[in-house]
């Protein structure tokens, strides 16, 4: 993965924080745009091609789970990968950014190695989709390059998260997942966080996917985990 392709977004008030992120990803090739508040960042997003964006919770005159939210109102960035870099380090604030549309989330202080390893992983899952990675499956249409979703012909608003825990168990149809293995696939190997979380989503994604009567092909298998059927009959 050639780094200077792409550009990381750092939004953080911190200038001695700042300022060893940028030291240590420009080391590893990456070009770094800088903001300290979350009116900065999307002035930022708005002028430039941003690949990434690694964001403080705490900032001056905004939540960062709230930044979050704006930012996913943007066309164009609905998917674009977010790692949360704060010092909020219990589960329930890990669930709520992931909630709000983290792709990521590590506590301070920032293991260098580990943050340029969970930089490399979303990179690869938001730059490695190609036109083949289209799936149709009766009337449901995901694509994960155009990051849409149609079901009988009509764009489905959906969540982040839910569009790549659906695209995995879509690709994957008919094979059971245990919540361990979606956490791993969809969320990460270096996500640490419960395992509900996972049930939480599911019944997101049977939400979403109800009006259109599709929530049949999203089953729990008992005692093992879900799986996406595609032999579902009416």
């Amino acid at each position: 993965m050639n780094n200077d392709m792409f550009t990381i977004l750092i939004v953080e008030d911190d200038k001695a924080i700042i300022e060893m992120l940028s030291v240590s990803l420009q080391a590893k090739q990456y070009n770094i745009l800088k903001a300290s508040t979350g009116a900065q960042a999307i002035s930022l997003l708005g002028d430039n091609d941003v690949d990434l964006v690694l964001l403080d919770w705490m900032l001056p005159d905004v939540d960062g789970t709230q930044l979050i939210g704006k930012i996913r109102k943007f066309e164009g960035f609905q998917y674009l990968p977010i790692m949360m870099l704060t010092a909020k380090s219990s589960e329930e604030d890990k669930v709520k950014g992931f909630d709000m549309g983290a792709d990521d989330y590590m506590t301070k202080p920032v293991l260098l190695k580990e943050l340029d390893a969970r930089i490399r992983s979303l990179l690869r899952r938001s730059q490695g989709l190609t036109a083949s990675d289209e799936l149709i499956i009766d009337n449901i249409i995901i694509n994960p390059v155009q990051q849409l979703l149609t079901i009988g012909g009509e764009a489905i608003t959906i969540g982040s998260t839910e569009f790549r825990l659906l695209h995995f168990l879509m690709k994957h149809k008919n094979r059971v997942f245990n919540r361990s293995q979606l956490l791993d696939e969809v969320w990460g190997r270096f996500v640490a966080i419960d395992e509900r979380t996972v049930d939480v989503h599911i019944l997101r994604l049977r939400k979403i996917l109800k009006p259109c009567e599709v929530d049949k092909y999203i089953q729990t298998v008992r005692n093992m985990g879900y799986r996406f059927s595609a032999n579902t009959t009416s």
